[in-house]
């Protein structure tokens, strides 16, 4: 299982009245960084999130805030897939504040299931998500 490392600056439109990242955009960030490191191992974004027959939803989604983070700041994210069966997979993502030193500023697991988008029936994992998950 690869972790992959997203670099980002946070923006002025990622804040809430506060000055600080609205809860909600942790989980953007996140889904941000899946998309980029599946786009960096070969998966086709515009295929991927189509409807070619088979979906893959997100089933659960959990987070840990640990620090603000404001406009302006530089943060990494690392996203690390692991494949939880043979339908599904989980996506253990670490935002960190960039330091020095860096700081974990927050933790979030989603899950995904793989169906087909006409009757909802989970099947397997399609072979470029396996090879994603499970390269070294």
């Amino acid at each position: 299982m690869p972790t992959f490392r997203y670099n980002r600056t946070i923006h002025f439109s990622d804040t809430d009245a506060a000055g600080v990242v609205f809860f909600a955009r942790y989980l953007s960030i996140a889904h941000e960084a899946y998309e980029e490191a599946l786009g960096a191992n070969g998966i086709l974004l515009a295929e991927f999130f189509s409807d070619n027959g088979v979906v893959i939803p997100i089933t659960r989604s959990e987070a840990s805030y640990l620090r603000p983070l404001h406009a302006g700041e530089k943060i990494c994210v690392d996203v690390t897939p692991v494949q939880s069966g043979p339908h599904s997979y989980t996506l253990d993502t670490t935002i960190w504040k960039i330091g020095p030193p860096e700081k974990k500023a927050a933790v979030i697991q989603t899950e995904h299931v793989c169906i087909t988008s006409t009757d909802r029936k989970k099947i397997d994992l399609p072979s470029e998500l396996t090879g994603w998950i499970d390269a070294d």
